[in-house]
């Protein structure tokens, strides 16, 4: 059916009046000053994200709110208030402290949606060191890396976990010296190179004085995957709190009464930023469920829990689209009055649906691992043009330009025209650097511009849309999978002579990983070695990142100086015209 353009929004479907109801006034009004007087300090200009994120909550009148919500698989309810998670942050980060875990030392996390998670993170910070959270759903080789690359001191894991991914490798990592394990269903563990987390935590004080970081200390390191190379760390600081707090008030108009519900996992920058920092700053109660996906499980927690804030993925979206609308209305959330989206375009049905289904549109909105925090929405108070990413928030600007060959932009005025994404510096959340890639940081910039990669036009009343990535990293299911990483697992294969892989579009996941290969002298195609690759591929990576699809070919296209060329690999899957073949390796 026909839908509208734009969703008019009026101040009467309102159910709390939201923070930012003027856009140009209050855009032209803000300042970064403004926002740093809502956080606390410390002495002498201080800054650390989990003292504002916790300990002035937990000493204030908020220190018996709940600050998380925890659902295990099997629906156990666990409840941690403000001055909680200040007592349990406050031992991690003295034990750590006892180890000889110091200040810019890397702490990596790697575990399922459990209390442990969120405990070592803010103590983590709280402690002075660099954090770096993993998704549990990679495989052995993705975790040795981003260990490796972030010279990982000390990982925090759970017993099987650290069974499955870690200890086979732990010989090639000699930098890691401690490892703590949190075992299953709450027992101890006795695995001969560990500590157990929870003896780790009943050994310590409750007192710990937070490091005093400066606002230009590293707090964060998050891995993002490119299109060549290694895995990318993007290194935060904990300055960029005065982002996560900014945003958690003017693009998910966070309230204090608020119950919000963010369902990425922390292994994600989306899962940290907005999964733990940005509502603590706000004081709110966040509700965190351990178990995967399962609609009619989503629909009761939206509906018991009496989730007010939901900022979910467009991928869950279309899988609860695929369920029916039945499911949804059968459990009705009269609390819900905000969606949002974020991982990937949010199809116009999508936006759509949600009107369908809870009364409300889904808000979409941009950024990116490197920007540390949202930078362009779909705010509540605005219309919305459903398939736009919205427009830019307070403190950001925004612009599209073309790169010139001196290194040089140039700008992009006239609405309608497709050019590249770029955002003037300054705002707090953008990444200090590439871990041990300097100059791959530089080429990030042109002067006062951090160039994107992302593709957009914007339209007369200044909203952007997107086009398309100007690289070839694939989002699969809202997370960022490099080729280069996948085309390597698959080339460890002994019959694999040469490997590429595409996102190819998927009605559900966004992209699906799907891998050419052609094959060593002595192996012939065949169903079962393609299954065997699959296999392989799946357990080196984890399922999250592993090809769904492969077709054998005799060679793959590259060009003369023998690079794969994915973008021909991918118009050829999809029919879609070549381009410029003038560099293609000629066979």
């Amino acid at each position: 059916m026909d839908r509208p353009a734009v969703i008019h929004k009026t101040a009467s479907e309102w159910r709390v009046a939201p923070h930012w109801n003027a856009y140009e006034a209050q855009r032209a009004s803000f300042s970064w000053d403004a926002v740093r007087r809502q956080l606390e300090g410390l002495p002498g200009g201080a800054l650390n994200i989990a003292h504002e994120a916790v300990d002035r909550h937990a000493r204030g009148a908020r220190r018996h709110h709940p600050a998380f919500v925890f659902l295990g698989e099997q629906w156990r309810r666990d409840v941690l208030t403000y001055a909680e998670l200040a007592r349990l942050t406050n031992r991690f980060a003295s034990a750590l402290t006892a180890l000889g875990i110091r200040r810019g030392d890397t702490l990596f996390v790697l575990s399922g949606r459990i209390p442990e998670l969120y405990i070592a993170v803010l103590g983590g910070l709280k402690a002075g060191v660099v954090v770096s959270p993993l998704f549990s759903a990679f495989g052995p080789e993705p975790v040795a890396t981003r260990l490796t690359l972030g010279a990982g001191r000390v990982l925090v894991t759970t017993e099987s976990l650290y069974r499955r991914k870690v200890e086979g490798l732990r010989s090639r990592l000699p930098q890691l010296e401690q490892v703590l394990l949190v075992g299953e269903n709450g027992a101890e563990t006795s695995v001969s190179g560990t500590l157990d987390f929870g003896r780790f935590l009943a050994s310590a004080s409750d007192v710990f004085d937070t490091v005093p970081t400066r606002p230009e200390d590293p707090s964060l390191l998050h891995f993002t995957s490119g299109t060549t190379g290694t895995p990318k760390g993007a290194q935060h600081v904990h300055e960029a709190a005065l982002m996560h707090w900014m945003t958690g008030k003017y693009a998910l108009d966070l309230h204090p009464a608020d119950i919000y519900w963010c369902t990425a996992d922390p292994g994600w920058v989306t899962g940290t930023s907005y999964g733990i920092i940005a509502p603590l700053l706000h004081g709110v109660t966040s509700v965190i469920d351990e178990a995967e996906f399962d609609a009619e499980r989503w629909y009761r927690i939206l509906q018991e829990e009496g989730v007010s804030v939901w900022y979910t993925a467009p991928t869950a979206i279309r899988m609860l689209m695929k369920a029916g609308l039945e499911l949804a209305r059968a459990r009705p959330c009269p609390q819900l009055r905000f969606i949002a989206s974020v991982g990937e375009p949010l199809n116009p049905e999508a936006v759509w649906w949600g009107l369908d289904a809870f009364g409300l549109p889904v808000h979409d909105n941009w950024w990116q691992t490197e920007t540390g925090g949202i930078m362009i929405a779909n705010a509540p108070a605005f219309d919305i043009k459903p398939g736009s990413m919205g427009r830019p928030l307070p403190g950001v600007e925004a612009a599209l330009v073309r790169r010139q060959q001196d290194g040089g932009v140039s700008f992009i005025k006239e609405p309608g025209h497709e050019g590249e994404l770029a955002l003037k510096k300054g705002w707090p959340s953008m990444m200090r650097g590439y871990l041990g890639e300097a100059a791959r940081y530089r080429n990030c910039f042109s002067g006062e511009w951090y160039l994107t990669g992302d593709l957009a036009k914007r339209d007369e009343d200044g909203y952007y849309w997107f086009v398309g990535r100007s690289d070839d990293v694939i989002k699969s299911a809202g997370h960022l999978i490099g080729p280069f990483e996948v085309e390597s697992a698959l080339m460890e294969h002994p019959a694999v002579a040469e490997a590429g892989v595409i996102g190819k579009p998927h009605e559900t996941l966004g992209e699906l990983v799907k891998a050419f290969v052609s094959l060593r002298h002595g192996f012939e195609a065949s169903e079962a070695l393609r299954r065997d690759i699959l296999g392989h591929a799946r357990k080196r990576l984890g399922a999250a990142v592993a090809p769904k699809e492969l077709d054998f070919l005799d060679s793959l296209p590259k060009t003369r100086s023998g690079k794969i060329m994915r973008r021909l690999l991918k118009a050829r899957e999809l029919g879609l015209p070549e381009g410029d073949t003038s560099a293609l390796e000629q066979t």
